[in-house]
């Protein structure tokens, strides 16, 4: 049985808008261990728990590249990024963990 692989570019926020721009080749579980905090880093410190932005690449030479480009933008510009994608800044992943919101809501 064969499967495609994907890898993802994605930027996670907070409620201050503090950005974080990440590579993964499992997006789900990665985006899992950004909400629960997983690992101990600049994700978890400044609690970068919403994905706001996401790309998916075939290759992951042309992820990397594009995971490059946009650290190098300027906070506008990845704004206007953001903001073209999903201009209420919702969180794309906030219905892919429901185990998530129990915890919270108890």
């Amino acid at each position: 049985m064969y499967f495609e692989k994907w890898y993802y570019v994605y930027i996670l926020t907070n409620r201050s808008k503090t950005f974080y721009v990440g590579i993964t080749g499992k997006i789900t579980q990665r985006i899992f261990q950004h909400k629960t905090g997983a690992f101990e880093g600049f994700t978890s410190r400044y609690n970068l728990d919403r994905l706001v932005y996401w790309e998916k690449f075939k290759h992951v030479n042309e992820a990397i590249a594009r995971e490059k480009q946009l650290k190098g933008w300027s906070r506008i510009k990845k704004t206007q990024l953001i903001v073209g994608m999903n201009p209420t800044w919702e969180d794309l992943a906030e219905d892919w963990f429901p185990e998530l919101k129990k915890k919270t809501n108890t």
